[in-house]
Parts: C-alpha cells; structure tokens; sequence
C-alpha cells in the first residue's frame, strides 16, 4: 500500500523543538540578549534578531557504538605524529574549545534568531513594578468568570465527570440496581446447581430470579439524563490595578548628546517593559530644564531643547498632575528619574523637601538614575546624589544607580525592577 500526502508543510511544525531549545539554552540567551541590546539603537530596541552564543553549549551527548569495547589500538589515516601503543598526553588546562587552531581553522560561534516575543520575554523575564497593591473596580467592562457552583444543562464542555458519577451512584443505590458482580454470581451458582444435578424447581426459581435482576439492571441505566450535572460560572467584577509612571528627564545644557542618549536608552526600555507586562498602565513624560513641562512620547525622546537646570520643576509639575489626574488612592504611582547630577545649589534644599514631604509619600517606588560619561563618573558624588543621598532610609520606596555607558543600563534597568524573592507578578 502507499500513501500519498499532498498536504503542504505547516508554518511552525517545528515549534515544539525551537521552544525546547529555548528552554534549554535560556540562560545563555539571556545574556545574549543582554549583550546584543547594548549595540542597538532607541528604535530597535524591542526587535527580534539574531544573536551568538557558544557551539559548545549547545552540543548534545551521543552515544556510539565500539566493537572493541572502547579500546582502540588503531590510528586513523592522515596521522603524522604517532603509531599504534602510543599514549596522547591529555591537552592543558584551558586548552580545547571553538577557538582557532593552529593551522587557522576554527569554529564560529552558533547564531540563533529570536522573534520579537521571544526577544523580550528573555529581555524582561522577573521583572515587574514594586509593591502594586492598589485595586479598584472601574467603571469599564472588565470582568473575570469564576465559579458559581454546578447546573442541570449545559455545554458538552463543561460537563463535570466527578459530580455526574457521584450523582449516578447515589441514584443507582437508592433504585437498589443489582451490581454486575451480584449477577455474575448468580450466574455462576446457576451453572454450579446445573452441574450438580440440583432440582428442577430450584433451578427454575434461580432462573427466574436472575431474569428479573437483568431486567432491572436495564431498567435503571448506569448514567441517566438527571445525573448529570455541568460546571456554572458568573461573571464577577475584576479589579484592576492601574499604574501611573512618572518619566522626568533633565535636558539641560550639561547633559550633552552622549548622555542624553543614554537616558533615552532607559526611558525607552522601561517604556517598553511596561507596555508589555501590564494593560492597565499610564505613561507621563516630562522633560525639564529651568522649567519643566509634561510633553508627548515623540517630543520626549527626540526634541533638541536645552537650557538651565531646575529639578525642583520637574517634581512640582509631577505633583500638579498627580492631584489632577491620578488620586493616589486610586493609582500605583511610579516615578523615574534622569539626570547628570548638576543642579543649582540653591534648588537642591527645594528638591530635597518636595521628593521628602510630597512625592515619595505619593509614590510605589521612586527609582533615581545618575548618568556621568567615563570610569570616573561611578566614584565622583553630584550635588544631586548627595542631597538624595542623604533622605535616604531603610523602608523608603527609592533606589538610585549610577551609569557611564551602554552596557550599564540594562544591569541597571534589573537591579531597579527585579522581582524580589517571594513576590509574585502583577
């Protein structure tokens, strides 16, 4: 017999084996991902691509057949350097891998394409907002279906196996259906009382007496229609927890393109992260020199204004549009922050008392990020990060990091919104 399929090939049949590789090789991807994410612009941020990681990682352990029981007293053709009985001295430490041989050859690393989902699960796997605990019913049609008990109709699907037999077996013991092994047994001692030549009267009686369990047992069915019994749910009001994020970017004359861009690289990263992990979130955006202003996501991250410095604009345009918009019994508040650090000193006492006595007791989780240009940036200690510095106290809803380069924004990015132990995602 032959079999002819001239069904075409399905896109993705091979699905299952791309995701068991992911899983396989995910921690290595992640730092793949980490490290490819660096190099890329504001724009390509949240795209998939390839990336590289060692072909020795994703080797896997094969088993071979020897017919000399794993002795080999033979040397493979090409050999120069050795005869049979000789002993290869094992390779020194560090020696190996897919780096180039002597002769030039070598082995390139394995390159995998990841798809934009999968790209960003990698990019922000166990992240999340701190301490979202606030609820609320919305006026909006938003509803989760639980369940309410069990019913008499239904769809196929919703059939409830366990509930239906028990109602089966409680019919069936009050209606007294004979069981199948109470009439195997009858049936046997029938044919035991034929054998043994026993009268005919108490043959027939028997007879008689399983004829009439029979046709009980077809009387009363195994499963009948008022068994059965189908799983109900209701709708019930979800509440959602909605989210607010504070975007507050200092784009005065000290902050040149450099850093600016480096700024940039964050805020896009956690805009991103928080359109992907949560539907109910607001972004604002708000860019400050002497003065601070709310603007819209375009004008955030490619406008070219510059001027004074002012923090305090910034946090007192966040609070106007707090009490405006966002009650914050209402609202998870979030605040990020960028800055190179260089503030009037005469504003820094202003901008201590308003993130000390009005923001932070507003806000989830403030997170304040420092940006300098060179290895010297990490040591060197901004009027700025002194005066946050020195509110800061065990308790308080608020990091501060400092980054000189590309490569220290997404460690930066993790540290301000990994998931710490215990908590589970919103």
């Amino acid at each position: 017999m032959r079999i002819i399929d001239r069904r075409r090939d399905t896109v993705g049949k091979s699905l299952p084996n791309r995701q068991r590789f992911v899983r396989r090789a995910r921690d290595l991807l992640r730092r793949a991902v980490k490290e490819a994410s660096a190099a890329r612009g504001i724009r390509e941020a949240d795209e998939g691509g390839a990336v590289t990681i060692p072909a020795d990682a994703v080797r896997e352990p094969t088993f071979r057949a020897s017919p000399s029981g794993g002795h080999r007293e033979h040397v493979l053709p090409g050999n120069r350097d050795f005869v049979v009985g000789d002993r290869i001295a094992s390779p020194p430490r560090g020696g190996g891998g897919s780096g180039g041989s002597p002769d030039g050859e070598g082995e390139d690393p394995f390159s995998f394409v990841l798809s934009r989902e999968e790209f960003l699960d990698l990019y922000f796997e166990d992240l999340e907002l701190p301490n979202m605990a606030k609820r609320h019913l919305l006026g909006e049609h938003r509803e989760t279906r639980r369940p309410a008990g069990y019913q008499t109709s239904g769809p196929p699907g919703a059939l409830s196996v366990g509930r239906t037999l028990r109602k089966s077996l409680s019919r069936r013991v009050a209606l007294r259906r004979p069981k199948r092994e109470e009439l195997l047994r009858l049936r046997q001692q029938l044919e035991e009382m034929i054998a043994g030549d026993a009268g005919e009267e108490r043959i027939e009686k028997l007879r008689t007496r399983i004829e009439a369990e029979e046709a009980r047992a077809k009387r009363i069915s195994f499963i009948d229609p008022v068994d059965l019994r189908f799983r109900r749910t209701e709708a019930v009001p979800e509440p959602i927890a909605r989210a607010v994020m504070f975007c507050l970017m200092d784009v005065s004359a000290s902050m040149d393109e450099e850093m600016k861009d480096l700024a940039k690289r964050f805020f896009s990263l956690l805009y991103i992260f928080l359109k992907r992990r949560y539907r109910q979130v607001d972004v604002v955006f708000i860019r400050h020199t002497q003065e601070a202003k709310e603007v819209d996501e375009d004008t955030f991250f490619h406008s070219r204004e510059s001027g004074g410095t002012v923090v305090s604009s910034a946090l007192r345009e966040m609070a106007r549009i707090v009490e405006d918009r966002y009650p914050p019994h209402e609202w998870n508040i979030y605040a990020a922050q960028a800055s190179d650090g260089e503030n009037f000193s005469s504003d820094n006492a202003a901008t201590v008392d308003l993130l000390r006595g009005t923001i932070l007791p507003l806000t989830q989780y403030y997170a304040y990020i420092e940006i300098g240009r060179g290895p010297e940036a990490r040591s060197q200690m901004s009027t700025l990060w002194n005066a946050y510095d020195g509110i800061l106290a065990p308790g308080m809803p608020m990091a501060m990091r400092r980054v000189s380069d590309r490569r220290d924004i997404y460690p930066v990015f993790r540290q301000f919104f990994e998931r710490a132990p215990g908590r589970t995602g919103s």
